[in-house]
């Protein structure tokens, strides 16, 4: 899984290009409304039917803060399947550890965490 500003399908190849990949998000006040982001999801050895969830989980209370369904039904699982959820008007009321957890026919498939900072902050420093 790759968070990114954008994420643009081209017509012909079927190519997939994320614009703005990033592990966290700035934000100068609190609560802050995040406008929009992709997450990409490439899943290998996918067979048949699933329906996808994707929750955003505030990592310290895991309480869900926001969600994307889709569904799939890959027709070879030697080649990856490509999966772009959008996500708009997020809303984080503190700055911290969030994380995109993946589930598929409600089984866990994967997780992707990030931060929110306050603006001024580093990565590793906690406020």
């Amino acid at each position: 899984m790759l968070i990114c500003d954008n994420a643009i399908r081209e017509e012909g190849s079927r190519k997939i290009s994320l614009i703005g990949v990033f592990a966290s998000i700035l934000s100068s006040t609190f609560p802050a409304v995040h406008g929009s982001l992709c997450v990409y999801v490439n899943l290998g050895e996918a067979e048949g039917r699933y329906q996808l969830r994707l929750e955003l989980l505030r990592a310290d209370t895991m309480q869900v803060i926001g969600r994307g369904e889709s569904s799939i039904e890959p027709s070879d699982r030697m080649e990856p399947t490509e999966i772009v959820f959008e996500m708009q008007g997020l809303l984080f009321e503190y700055p911290g550890r969030y994380e995109f957890v993946l589930h598929a026919n409600n089984n866990f498939v994967g997780k992707k965490s990030f931060r929110v900072l306050k603006l001024g902050q580093q990565p590793g420093e906690s406020r």
